[in-house]
């Protein structure tokens, strides 16, 4: 699918691997939805790539948010590309010295990370099978896994469970969406630089870059927005998982 002229909508699309997302897709000439919540800094995203980024405020889990956000879409054009980047990373080991992890923090993790991705992905595609479209496909839908899905650290029982949760949605979803012509792909990063790690020491983050056999440093959001970019245009690539982490397999840590 050619890019230029599509509508795209991001979520988590105000910072991180999202906003690396947003950017390119931008410049390389859709109209991008930029989907965040409302206490992220995304009111600014508008006056980037000639205002070619719209921010909406919305919430993953909230239907009634993500169908505002998908008809805002709408409005634009053919919304017919997706890139889910909405998620979060809460560490706990399955029992602490605090006691059994709590419930709730692993529901929310679930919640966030897989039941929002899956929000936005049935409603954007009930969306798309409308897109009047006489080509080969009528969107894509590209979702964000992670490495930690096959090599979840100590502490990582909830991010893992979301995030291998998305790796075994991948197959179906595309199957699934297949007669609509629409395309079902995830990514599963490793080590890169995110928010989550920007504050940490410069020793820390060069410590974890060198577990990357190659390159040594932690990936560049740009670079998963490159991959984000490739899936879009070669029309082949359905219902597969890729790895982008410099092969990097993740010890016990």
């Amino acid at each position: 699918m050619e890019i230029k002229g599509q509508v795209a909508l991001v979520t988590g699309g105000a910072s991180g691997l999202g906003l690396a997302t947003a950017r390119r897709l931008a410049a390389a000439g859709a109209k991008v939805v930029a989907l965040d919540l409302p206490s992220a800094k995304g009111s600014l995203l508008g006056e980037e790539v000639g205002g070619a980024i719209t921010f909406v405020p919305a919430d993953v889990t909230d239907e009634d948010q993500v169908l505002a956000a998908v008809e805002r879409g709408g409005q634009l054009g053919n919304l017919s590309i997706v890139v889910n980047c909405a998620g979060i990373g809460e560490a706990a080991r399955i029992v602490g010295r605090h006691g059994p992890h709590p419930l709730d923090a692993f529901r929310r993790t679930l919640e966030i990370n897989l039941v929002g991705t899956f929000n936005i992905m049935r409603l954007a595609a009930s969306h798309m099978i409308e897109n009047k479209s006489g080509g080969a496909e009528r969107g894509v839908i590209i979702n964000t896994a992670s490495v930690a899905a096959y090599e979840g650290q100590v502490g990582q029982a909830a991010y893992a469970a979301s995030k291998g949760g998305i790796v075994g949605l991948t197959l179906p979803a595309a199957r699934d969406l297949a007669q609509h012509r629409i395309r079902v792909l995830s990514i599963a990063p490793g080590l890169f630089m995110t928010p989550m790690f920007e504050s940490l020491p410069a020793d820390v983050i060069s410590s974890l870059g060198d577990q990357t056999p190659h390159p040594k440093r932690l990936g560049d959001p740009d670079e998963f927005a490159m991959l984000v970019e490739h899936i879009v245009a070669n029309p082949m690539l359905n219902g597969e998982t890729i790895r982008l982490d410099g092969a990097v397999r993740v010890a016990l840590g």
